[in-house]
């Protein structure tokens, strides 16, 4: 009631006030600091690192073009989705660089309304909602047809080096890719060979927000130690297999499944190298962190040395059989989950490229077994 009163008193006076001229002072709400959920959570994410090169790289140019926009910024992946009266679909403008992927970019209602997710490979792949906004930037940028256009466009033999080749990057993280196996076809499959779908790891653990905390993004522990009893924190999950076939060929069907795919993936590149070698005729080197990763190795000696990664010394000396190699080395390379996110797809792809470079310069593939 008191309460009441001086509202009106308040209300009453200030009428008066104004009537004799004498401005009345505003009374001003207090209201509670703004509160934004999940806040912290979101700053620990690689989404929030808006100083690291994944948002910093265009910061010379000013801007971020179109075709990178849709997932290095919020406002691209708004304009992809149509908010504020784009074409939903494409990108249309250039977006600013360094600003991250805030809240809003997977927080509206235009997102919400996505069932099917359209892949490199021109798969179109329905998933329900909380994972569709995932599969649209985590899905790489090639796949088997465009290495298949690219091998048809040059016309070159599969052991005869031509210029008319370049490296096919699947661009970073590229896990939806991996996890749909050949449903969308991220990976270079060769023709002939029967490749796994979608990797259906249990029923409690089927979309991407099953394991991966919504806004760290980072694997929640505590959801994998009810069928794994040794996995106690982040690094145990290298140890975990749930298949006894050895696919390494080293004997030993006790490693975690992340072993066998390390092994595999080493065994993978030591080829690379031999095949450049002895039949594209230049060495070549790998390193990961520098466009466009694959290099010519000056003096042979199979290490990357001061000066080799740069774009002047890009490798050059492409043949159908090593483009081929090359792309699924780095599609195994760029997804470090990939022994999760798809084991068994994964090992197919580093078998077959080890079978294919094996019959021109060795017997890497010797002993392994297939999924």
């Amino acid at each position: 009631m008191r309460s009441l009163v001086k509202l009106i008193s308040i209300g009453f006076f200030g009428a008066v006030l104004a009537l004799v001229g004498v401005p009345a002072k505003p009374v001003l709400a207090q209201s509670a600091p703004l509160q934004i959920p999940f806040i912290d959570e979101w700053v620990a994410s690689p989404h929030a690192w808006h100083s690291r090169e994944a948002f910093t790289h265009w910061n010379d140019e000013g801007e971020i073009p179109t075709a990178c926009a849709k997932c290095h910024s919020t406002a691209g992946f708004h304009d992809y989705l149509g908010l504020g009266g784009s074409e939903a679909g494409k990108v249309d403008k250039p977006a600013l660089p360094g600003k991250g992927i805030t809240c809003v970019a997977c927080h509206n209602t235009a997102i919400q309304e996505i069932r099917e997710v359209t892949f490199p490979s021109g798969a179109v792949i329905e998933h329900p909602y909380p994972d569709a906004r995932c599969l649209i930037c985590h899905q790489g940028r090639q796949s088997t047809p465009q290495v298949n256009e690219a091998l048809a466009d040059a016309g070159a033999g599969d052991d005869q080096v031509s210029d008319k080749l370049r490296f096919l990057n699947v661009h970073y993280r590229a896990a939806a890719a991996t996890r749909f196996g050949t449903e969308a076809q991220g990976g270079y499959e060769y023709t002939g060979k029967k490749y796994v779908g979608l990797y259906l790891h249990d029923e409690d653990s089927t979309l991407c927000i099953d394991c991966h905390d919504n806004h760290t993004l980072r694997v929640s522990v505590e959801r994998c130690v009810d069928c794994h009893e040794g996995v106690k924190e982040r690094k145990d999950y290298v140890a975990v297999r749930t298949t006894k076939k050895d696919y390494d060929g080293d004997g030993d069907v006790t490693e975690g499944i992340a072993g066998e795919v390390e092994a595999l993936h080493e065994r993978f590149y030591s080829t690379i190298q031999d095949y450049a070698a002895k039949i594209a005729g230049k060495a070549i080197v790998y390193e990961s962190h520098q466009y466009p990763y694959y290099f010519t190795d000056k003096n042979g000696n199979g290490a990357v040395d001061e000066g080799e990664a740069n774009y002047p010394n890009r490798y050059k000396s492409w043949t159908p059989r090593l483009l081929k190699a090359a792309y699924n080395y780095q599609f195994v390379a760029k997804d470090p989950g990939a022994y999760v996110h798809n084991p068994f797809y994964t090992i197919q792809l580093l078998h077959d490229s080890l079978d294919d470079l094996s019959t021109k310069v060795s017997d890497a593939a010797t002993g392994l077994t297939r999924p």
